[in-house]
């Protein structure tokens, strides 16, 4: 039995840090990125946006994927799935910017200049 789904939005700010408008756009950014997609093989049994919430979960907690699994209602190696196809899609965009030359950048807790 599912015990947590983004049908209750107050489950969505609690695991995602989220407002239930931000989250839905996320929702709609993964779904063009391709969240839907199942290749040749069985759709989803879990909507999108459940999916979206149970890698927010899997990332945000301590829990293990077996716990999250039970949350959600599905088997462990169904939640390890979900957290492969969809965590790259919400991995963000590079961004490249031009910096000044005066512009000190700190990596990795170093100081460099540019």
């Amino acid at each position: 039995e599912q015990v947590i789904s983004a049908d209750r939005p107050e489950w969505v700010p609690v695991f995602t840090g989220l407002s239930v408008r931000v989250f839905r756009t996320l929702v709609r950014v993964v779904a063009r990125r391709g969240g839907e997609q199942t290749g040749c093989g069985r759709r989803w049994g879990v909507p999108l946006a459940d999916r979206v919430l149970l890698v927010a979960v899997c990332y945000r907690t301590d829990l293990t994927l077996r716990q999250v699994a039970l949350l959600f209602g599905i088997s462990k190696s169904a939640a390890g799935r979900v957290v492969e196809h969809l965590a790259p899609l919400l991995a963000l965009a590079p961004v490249t910017r031009k910096h000044g030359p005066d512009t000190v950048l700190i990596v990795d807790g170093a100081l460099g200049a540019v």
